[in-house]
């Protein structure tokens, strides 16, 4: 008996591989921030429809200044309307993913179109943000705080 709850379970987990279920020509790539890997699809002939983890953007960001962030390749080379989007993000935190789906975004476009290179690279799209947090050291507390020092 528990084999079989265990089988009907995993019938009910949805694959969101892709979550609109849409076909057709896609240009793909990968964003990354900090530990967040975004993967993109941009479908020609779109309409403008976003989907990030199955669910919209402005559900994902809850808050109208991330969808700008996320938004900001598109609207620099003003293309809001002209493709539909999947993505699928995974790892770190909130920021690092909005930043993840912009950077994703910004090289789906480049294989989209190679003309818009040199724009989107002006505005540091492009650029992967490296900045990552630092390891703790042996002997340390953190990364650089050493523990309190006594003269006596």
């Amino acid at each position: 008996m528990p084999e079989s709850k265990a089988k009907s379970a995993k019938k009910d987990i949805k694959d969101s591989s892709v979550p609109t279920g849409r076909v057709g020509k896609y240009h793909y790539a990968v964003g990354k921030r900090k530990t967040s890997v975004a993967t993109v699809r941009l479908y020609e002939k779109g309409k403008g429809n976003f989907h990030v983890n199955g669910k919209t953007l402005e559900d994902f960001a809850n808050s109208k200044d991330l969808v700008e962030v996320a938004n900001a390749s598109l609207r620099l080379v003003k293309m809001l309307k002209d493709y539909d989007i999947t993505i699928q993000v995974k790892g770190g935190g909130f920021r690092g993913q909005i930043d993840a789906i912009k950077h994703g975004i910004s090289r789906a476009l480049i294989v989209a179109n190679p003309e818009l290179r040199t724009s989107i690279k002006k505005a540091g799209y492009l650029t992967r943000d490296s900045r990552i947090k630092e390891r703790k050291k042996f002997g340390l507390k953190k990364a650089r705080k050493s523990p309190q020092w006594s003269k006596r």
